[in-house]
């Protein structure tokens, strides 16, 4: 089946409008609790800095958040490939952007829409709002208005000014040019360039890939009117002008006859086969328009195999996105307190892009998109969820920053600065995104055991049209269908496999399967027959353990214990079984491993440690290096106490066991997952803060879990049942949908026997 993803209006929508209106919030950075952080909040203690400032206006960077904010400026003249939608209309796009800064770099940003289209008016109302930015990215301005925007900008502000649609699509495309023609052994000096789409990104990507050395009359830079050479006076401007070529050729196709490089910032379609197998040997073709490309990879490799083609698109190999630039140039320059993004700073991102999809992949992000990934034609370009960019990029940026004079504060201990750039990393967004990239290229038929709750069938839905699988949702057709045109998505009803009892073909193979197990055990055959034509729990795990299914999500509508009993009638997973219960906290960065949250009530030495066990492969599972404390009231035997004693007593069973994980214990929570209290115990084996709790007793676990989500805010994955052959996640009752497609496809990863 298709692994691409399909989006509805309705659900774009409602994604912008819950949990509340909009994409981001504003929190404190500081404590705000008490009468004495008002005070120091505002007044009086605000005066302070107020007076520093205004003493010594370079402070502004120590003392607010200027140095890490970017404003995310339109006036929503060219929106996307939407055409003049206004600045209102704009905004959208522009909180998304703000929250791409956010998540890629860690620069807090905020949206600004200004609704004008005079372009006075405009510099005028971002020159005056400068104090407040330590960056400003201007973004969807139509040309030619962007070009004199930007320039007056950054003649007339002291902090970077960086239109994104031409500059950012400028820096990613040349980092792929690089590596293309590294590839196929031309140099950018003597190459022949022909680019179609004479707007602010085409302009952009010419500029830039001139001043890396191409030659400007091998550079043919064609529009809708043909090629633009020197003496044309039909649809010119100032900045084609600067482009026009002394050349006698008139049209796109005359220019593609032997041109070892298209660029296309243009329209789907601007590229005939005829055109590719007209170029020179070993062809690179960036056919960047968006959402359809000028030619598709497909197309161009059907005249020329020898094509090193790249596209905007992220379902196809070497996509530009523009995500790969703008959050670590502007990640650098915030760095160093620069003046300006120039252009050595943009060619430095270039290269170090470039270099960084020439370095060996890390197993870990080969996982995540399901193949692996080498430097070739189908791999110029980094991919824009690589962990390494953030620690990559920055420096790079900064160094071009500090050496060309734009610094304000130069960065001194590079090393130092490389690994505080680790620590902006959000660890809990990239374990999102690497089970979805695993979830996606395994295609597992999931099945939905609770098809008459609408949480589950929203999760269904958007699992099978997010492109992980195909969702078999166990319900009565009619409460299926009623329920998803109630909600709106009666659309989805066609598009979801509906299971039960009354339509399958193998109820009498299950039940006779059923029967086998449960015969010695209690059960009849009329027993065994309501269980499984009538309890969905028990049909759904008996369609999984018959091949007819890949994974089973369930446990939305009643308790975990209760369904997880109803699972054993089909499957071995209880305590003695080796089962086990893992919950992740997702928290300000950071991801803890609860154990056990489903299946032990009281373990003992040896239990503990299984857990521990299951815990550790949970947690590489999830991309982490497993952590393990064994965690108690007490830490190493003080306090004396007959209940802390087994606690005590498990780390010495994995030592017999010879693990290959970090493990310590008993300690207090704040020992396991505080260095400096931490510190305290040097003989400690764990090289950093415990990422897996193994806690005394299921009760233990499950009110630690409950009051991080109420009290802490904790996104809450789990309980992750591990342990057992079969892939089956069971979620809680106070699941939301997200929460059970996240649990669904934690089950898609795993491979069932």
């Amino acid at each position: 089946m298709s692994t691409k993803m399909k989006i509805t209006p309705e659900e774009a929508l409602a994604y912008h409008m819950n949990p509340r209106p909009g994409k981001w919030d504003v929190t404190p950075s500081t404590p705000m609790t008490t009468q004495r952080d008002l005070s120091l909040a505002y007044s009086p203690g605000v005066a302070v800095p107020c007076e520093a400032i205004a003493a010594n206006p370079e402070t502004a960077y120590d003392y607010t958040n200027k140095g890490n904010l970017v404003a995310v400026i339109s006036n929503g003249s060219a929106v996307l490939g939407l055409g003049n939608l206004g600045a209102l209309a704009s905004k959208p796009v522009m909180e998304g952007k703000s929250v791409l800064f956010k998540r890629f770099a860690d620069v807090n940003s905020i949206d600004l829409e200004l609704d004008t289209e005079d372009p006075e008016a405009f510099i005028n109302a971002v020159r005056l709002m400068g104090p407040s930015f330590g960056g400003i990215n201007l973004e969807d301005i139509k040309a030619p208005e962007c070009f004199i925007i930007e320039q007056r900008l950054k003649e007339e502000m002291d902090i970077p000014v960086f239109h994104d649609d031409q500059h950012g699509t400028a820096v990613i495309c040349a980092a792929g040019l690089i590596n293309a023609l590294k590839i196929s052994g031309k140099k950018i000096e003597d190459v022949r360039i022909v680019l179609n789409g004479a707007g602010a990104a085409g302009i952009a990507c010419l500029e830039l890939i001139k001043s890396m050395g191409a030659q400007h009359n091998n550079c043919i830079m064609c529009d809708t009117k043909g090629v633009i050479y020197q003496g044309r006076t039909e649809g010119m401007n100032q900045w084609k002008s600067a482009h026009a070529a002394t050349t006698d050729l008139r049209t796109l196709e005359e220019a593609m006859d032997g041109a070892d490089v298209f660029l296309g910032v243009s329209a789907k379609g601007a590229v005939t086969p005829e055109m590719v197998a007209s170029m020179a040997k070993d062809p690179v073709i960036f056919a960047m328009a968006n959402p359809d490309p000028e030619i598709t990879p497909e197309e161009a490799h059907a005249v020329r195999e020898d094509a090193i083609v790249a596209t905007g698109r992220s379902d196809y190999p070497n996509q530009v996105n523009n995500v790969l630039g703008f959050p670590y140039l502007f990640r650098g320059a915030l760095d160093i307190h620069a003046r300006a993004i120039n252009d050595e700073m943009k060619i430095a991102c270039a290269e170090a892009l470039a270099d960084l999809a020439r370095k060996e992949v890390p197993d870990e992000v080969a996982m995540a998109y399901g193949r692996k990934l080498q430097f070739g034609r189908d791999y110029i370009i980094p991919t824009p969820f690589d962990p390494r960019l953030i620690y990559e990029i920055p420096p790079a940026v900064a160094k071009a920053g500090m050496d060309t004079g734009v610094a304000r504060r130069p960065i001194v201990d590079m090393a130092g600065y490389r690994e505080s750039l680790h620590a902006r990393m959000d660890p809990t967004a990239n374990i999102i995104r690497s089970i979805n990239a695993r979830a996606r290229a395994r295609q597992a038929r999931m099945i939905f055991a609770e098809g008459d709750d609408l949480r589950v069938l929203q999760a269904a839905v958007n699992y099978q049209r997010s492109g992980i699988g195909k969702a078999l949702v166990v319900g009565r057709e009619e409460g299926v269908k009623a329920l998803l045109e109630t909600a709106g998505m009666g659309d989805a009803y066609d598009e979801l496999e509906i299971v039960n009892a009354k339509n399958t073909p193998h109820l009498e193979t299950y039940k006779d399967y059923l029967y086998e197990r449960l015969q010695r055990s209690g059960h009849d055959i009329h027993d065994v027959h309501r269980l499984a034509s009538r309890d969905r729990h028990v049909f759904s795990s008996l369609m999984l353990a018959h091949g007819h299914g890949d994974g089973l999500v369930t446990g939305a509508t009643r308790k975990s214990g209760h369904v997880l009993g109803l699972i054993n009638h089909v499957f071995d997973a209880r305590a003695e079984d080796g089962a086990v219960g893992v919950t992740a906290l997702l928290l300000k960065g950071r991801v803890v491993l609860i154990t056990d949250t489903l299946v032990h009530e009281w373990p003992e030495p040896e239990d503990l440690a299984t857990i521990a066990e299951r815990g550790a492969e949970v947690a590489k599972t999830l991309g982490l290096e497993p952590r393990v404390a064994f965690v108690s009231f007490s830490t190493f035997g003080y306090p004396v106490s007959e209940r802390a004693e087994k606690m005590h007593k498990a780390p010495r069973v994995l030592e017999a066991r010879g693990v290959d994980f970090e493990f310590e214990g008993e300690m207090t929570v704040d020992v396991a997952l505080n260095p400096q209290a931490m510190a305290n115990y040097p003989f400690s084996r764990l090289t950093g803060p415990a990422n897996v709790l193994v806690v005394p007793a299921r009760h233990s676990a499950s009110i630690s879990v409950k009051l991080m989500q109420e009290m802490g805010g904790a996104t809450v994955i789990g309980p992750i049942l591990t342990g057992v052959d079969q892939s089956i996640q069971i979620c809680s009752t106070v699941s939301t949908s997200n929460d059970i497609l996240n649990m669904a496809i934690l089950a898609a990863c795993k491979d069932g026997k």
